[in-house]
């Protein structure tokens, strides 16, 4: 690697050069620059932007935010902050090769122009790096934190498995050398969501990890679920479905195992790190448990595969969530087992185990959980006609005792009807697809990356640092310390945004995320 590195950085030091001397010979024919912005560009400069592209979808089973939509806001937020339009550039790349010779042909003809012109405005480089994720990974959206440059197959089984990792390797060692020439040429870089290994970029942007998704979903449901009131006499029911990439020639039939190495289990077991370290607590003291026995109190934050199951098929969240329930066989149980929650981690994994919740006989809706709240509120809620009025959830101190053989029928269908009432829900994404469930109330809540702040915030970024000011946290406000490979890097980071039936008009309708349409209104 070290060596790829030296001669690519040495091959473009070699063309730089060649081009320094052909200029140099014309300067002194060169005239001054005429530009009729001079003034406002030499203040905020110019902005290069980079990203994967998005490729063609047609379903709205996929997370709303795009890089196909944050780009546009980006490039609003420059205009806004005074960056004429004819500075801005945008070039998405489909795939890192593409992308690392896309930035350094950039690099190459800034420098060029620079040397060969009076106008020398300040340039910032933002660059999202193509990623690979796989299949799993790509549930939670573009915008995830992920290691450019890193595989995330196993083992190389063939050539061309071999060759493609080459290929990415030499795309992320071109790119290194690029965006540290543009460095050292002047030029600052933003890096977006992704890192890349060796490299310390001048600003990064964190946009979301899978902690945070973890996280956010356990935080909403201990609210939702007053887990702090709960009391171990009756404890919630609580699990965690979290879907995992299958290990290698693993099909994801729901027999199969989790892959164990490297990236392809990291985002797994991080999403479960962030969600134990909020639920932990409440399974120590009891006050939570598992119907299955996933989870207990003597779960620690590394024990995530407990939780994991391969996702390969569709079908895979379905024979889990039945297991996890005793459900055997096909059909409706003729029993129930109770459940409250269940933390899916994305919308995609939270549609499949609510239409499964529908087969297994459960019935009712998340709203049913805060009875004011009908689903005809919500729906003039969300079309501006209602406020939503939230009283306490009513919950026995004591759970109802166990009915054995001798009792009657009646006890029995009362208990049932409690251990069949519908759960509370999570996911992330905010699928296109998922909206209306959770207008109905299946889906409780989703999440997603407040893309407008991010754009805005990482516009501000870039003005500033064209502008030779300092970017930190003294500075503004949305700036904290981070690391990007064990290097203190200016951090730019936004709250995740949580959103249920009460607030999805004012979090996606009301901003442009989704239509009235897209949400089933």
């Amino acid at each position: 690697m070290a060596f790829r590195d030296t001669l690519i950085a040495r091959r473009l030091t070699a063309l730089l050069v060649t081009v320094g001397m052909t200029l140099s010979l014309a300067a002194c024919t060169a005239q001054p620059s005429s530009d009729s912005d001079a003034t406002e560009t030499h203040d905020t400069g110019s902005v290069a932007i980079f990203t994967p592209s998005d490729g063609i979808t047609l379903s709205g089973d996929t997370p709303i935010n795009k890089w196909t939509k944050f780009v546009p806001a980006l490039t609003g937020a420059l205009k806004q902050a005074g960056v004429a339009k004819k500075r801005i550039s945008a070039t998405a790349s489909d795939s890192l090769d593409k992308q690392s010779r896309d930035v350094q042909d950039y690099v190459v003809d800034h420098v060029s122009a620079t040397a060969s012109s009076d106008n020398n405005a300040a340039t910032t480089i933002v660059i999202a790096p193509v990623t690979s994720p796989d299949d799993t990974v790509r549930q939670y959206g573009d915008y995830v934190d992920q290691p450019a440059g890193a595989s995330n197959s196993g083992t190389s089984s063939s050539t061309s498995d071999a060759d493609d990792d080459q290929t990415v390797q030499d795309a992320a060692a071109r790119l290194k050398s690029a965006l540290t020439l543009a460095r050292e040429n002047g030029m600052h870089v933003v890096m977006l969501s992704g890192t890349l290994d060796g490299f310390r970029p001048d600003v990064y942007v964190r946009m979301s990890t899978a902690e945070e998704i973890g996280r956010i979903q356990a935080s909403k449901m201990v609210d939702k679920l007053e887990l702090a009131k709960a009391s171990t006499d009756n404890p919630k029911n609580i699990e965690i479905l979290l879907p995992c990439t299958p290990a290698d020639g693993d099909t994801g039939d729901g027999d199969d195992t989790c892959a164990d190495d490297g990236n392809r289990a990291e985002f797994a077991s991080e999403a479960f790190r962030g969600a134990w370290s909020v639920l932990q607590p409440y399974f120590k003291s009891g006050q939570a448990v598992s119907p299955s026995g996933t989870l207990d109190a003597a779960t620690t934050a590394d024990d995530w595969q407990t939780v994991a199951f391969a996702s390969g098929k569709d079908d895979a969240v379905a024979g889990e969530l039945r297991e996890r329930l005793g459900a055997n066989g096909k059909g409706k149980p003729s029993t129930h087992t109770r459940i409250d929650g269940i933390l899916a981690m994305n919308d995609h994994t939270a549609a499949l185990a609510a239409k499964e919740l529908d087969e297994l006989g459960y019935t009712g809706s998340a709203a049913d959980i805060n009875p004011s709240i009908t689903i005809s509120g919500i729906v003039e809620n969300i079309t501006g006609k209602k406020d939503l009025q939230r009283d306490k959830v009513p919950d026995p101190i004591k759970a109802p005792e166990d009915q054995d053989g001798e009792s009657d029928a009646d006890e029995q269908k009362a208990a049932d009807e409690v251990n069949s009432r519908w759960p509370i829900i999570t996911g992330y994404g905010a699928y296109v697809d998922s909206m209306p469930l959770i207008v109905s109330g299946q889906q409780w809540m989703t999440a997603l990356e407040d893309r407008a702040t991010l754009a805005q915030n990482t516009a501000t970024v870039c003005v500033r640092l064209n502008a030779g000011k300092a970017v930190n946290r003294n500075t503004l406000s949305f700036v904290s310390p981070g690391k990007v490979n064990g290097v203190n890097v200016p951090t730019v980071s936004a709250e995740l945004l949580a959103v249920s039936a009460s607030n999805l008009k004012a979090a996606l309708i009301d901003p442009g995320y989704i239509t009235l349409a897209e949400a089933g209104l």
